[in-house]
């Protein structure tokens, strides 16, 4: 005898059971998905920097160069995450830090953190956000900082930068 609805009413939900057919419509994996820490690297005052980064894990093996592409089969919506930590030397004070996703090339979502002229020579800021994307649309992560002084020392610190993302179950 087949059963073609159970009722929540007339089985105990704690208990643990062996399905024998099919099951449906439940679990699912958030995959593609990656983690990958920033390298360190000098960048350039008023410059948009491509962030080097090293991966930590990459599931599909989906994420080369510092940059995610969606693999074929895998369009969908994805959640990124992003945390940057720029550092200047002490002849420098950050005026601006910014923390970019770009898509295809382009600042998708950028975040910009102000600090006028306040003395900050270090300063980490995150950025998050969902995206709908086809096959071979790629992710990356670029920062940029505008500092008191023309030739800064500026790195992206190694310990505390990392861009990472997932497939979001749908």
């Amino acid at each position: 005898m087949a059963i073609d609805k159970i009722q929540s009413e007339s089985i105990n939900l704690a208990d643990n059971f062996a399905f024998t057919g099919t099951v449906t419509g439940v679990g699912g994996a958030n995959t593609p998905a990656f983690f990958a820490v920033a390298d360190g690297q000098n960048i350039v005052n008023n410059t948009y920097t491509k962030v080097n980064l090293t991966e930590v894990f990459d599931t599909n093996s989906a994420f080369a160069s510092s940059k995610f592409t969606v693999p074929s089969g895998e369009a969908g919506k994805y959640f990124f995450y992003a945390s940057l930590q720029n550092l200047v030397d002490t002849n420098s004070h950050l005026i601006n830090s910014y923390c970019n996703i770009y898509k295809n090339g382009s600042v998708y979502k950028e975040n910009r953190t102000n600090f006028s002229s306040s003395g900050i020579r270090m300063h980490t800021i995150d950025n998050n956000v969902v995206m709908d994307l086809a096959v071979g649309d790629y992710v990356e992560l670029y920062t940029a900082i505008n500092t008191s002084s023309s030739q800064p020392s500026v790195n992206t610190s190694d310990r505390g930068s990392s861009f990472g993302g997932y497939k979001i179950i749908e």
